[in-house]
């Protein structure tokens, strides 16, 4: 199989690829930046935007399956980046995928798209998209998501997952930044961090991907769906992030403010970016608030119907191998 990845550079877009590569499939990564280690194990490396159609077009030629995963994240910046990005980018995906003959699209979305500001315990996914959302990030993939599913068809079979929360070894997002606000005295447990959540190991999140793309063809029962992607063992906020804390040798955070407060800071600090119309991402926002302050686990039962899906690493040994990667230096 002749796969392109965009965002192949990446953390989740990285283990998609070393998956392909290890089945022997061959592999296109399409990024804004340039990864030689990428090149070095015989991936063609392709750099480019992904608001760019032509450049888009030109990595999708001669492939029969593209992993769409690359996307703007974050919490704060302008809409028009955003869309920019995570919406026209998708778009430009579809169009370069219907140009060139490409029947299959895997679509990496997130479930912050269903997140309307409360809890969601043991939720599915026939769940409704928020109807208001408080960032960017989670309304563009929404409208993303939505293109995506419109999509499938006879010619183009998509399908969207929903991975919740991935980390692991070669994590850039979540776990630094778990690790440097412990270390600079800033980390807080939002309500004590006792409401329960999903994460997803990165190996499992990977291997849930190939097995979308190895099921996905016109008329299957996984073609014009969403599935949500985790470990399938929900915990408490605190346990999650204080073994993040463990595998970096740190001790337990034991601070913690109340949602109300973290959801008024939230909206204080907003204002006070916006008027001095700062760029960089305020320490809190009333989303990160809600995220922080709600549950978030899903029932999984129809990816492990439709795709054969079972978590094989897990939290546990994921977080040995996490602890494993960070005192060994990091990168590899």
């Amino acid at each position: 199989m002749r796969a392109l990845v965009t965002g192949g550079g990446g953390f989740l877009g990285g283990a998609i690829v070393g998956r392909l590569l290890a089945r022997g499939d061959t592999v296109v990564s399409f990024a804004r930046g340039d990864y030689p280690t990428l090149a070095a194990r015989g991936v063609r490396v392709m750099r480019g935007d992904l608001a760019d159609p032509e450049a888009v077009s030109a990595a999708a030629a001669g492939c029969e399956v593209v992993f769409h995963v690359a996307a703007l994240p974050g919490v704060w910046g302008p809409y028009e980046a955003f869309h920019r990005a995570n919406v026209l980018g998708t778009l430009n995906v579809l169009a370069a995928c219907r140009a060139h003959g490409v029947g299959r699209v895997v679509y990496t979305s997130t479930p912050s798209v269903v997140h309307a500001g409360g809890d969601l315990e043991d939720v599915d996914e026939s769940a409704p998209y928020a109807e208001r959302f408080a960032a960017h990030y989670p309304a563009t993939k929404a409208e993303a998501e939505r293109a995506v599913l419109a999509a499938n068809g006879p010619d183009l079979a998509t399908v969207a997952l929903r991975p919740h929360l991935v980390w692991g070894p070669r994590d850039n997002h979540l776990f630094p930044r778990v690790v440097a606000r412990a270390r600079a005295g800033r980390l807080r447990l939002v309500g004590g961090g006792l409401k329960r959540i999903d994460t997803v190991y990165v190996d499992n999140a990977a291997d849930a991907h190939l097995l979308a793309a190895d099921h996905l063809k016109p008329g299957a029962a996984c073609a014009g769906r969403t599935y949500f992607v985790t470990n399938d063992d929900a915990r408490r906020q605190a346990d999650i992030i204080n073994g993040m804390l463990a595998a970096a040798g740190l001790p337990p955070c034991e601070r913690s403010i109340s949602p109300a407060v973290a959801y008024a800071a939230g909206a204080v600090l907003e204002t006070v970016w916006r008027v001095l119309r700062r760029t960089d991402e305020p320490m809190m926002t009333r989303f990160v608030a809600r995220q922080l302050s709600t549950a978030h686990h899903y029932d999984i039962s129809a990816i492990k119907r439709d795709l054969g899906y079972a978590p094989t690493v897990s939290i546990d040994e994921g977080l040995a191998r996490l602890k494993a990667w960070f005192e060994a230096g990091q990168p590899a």
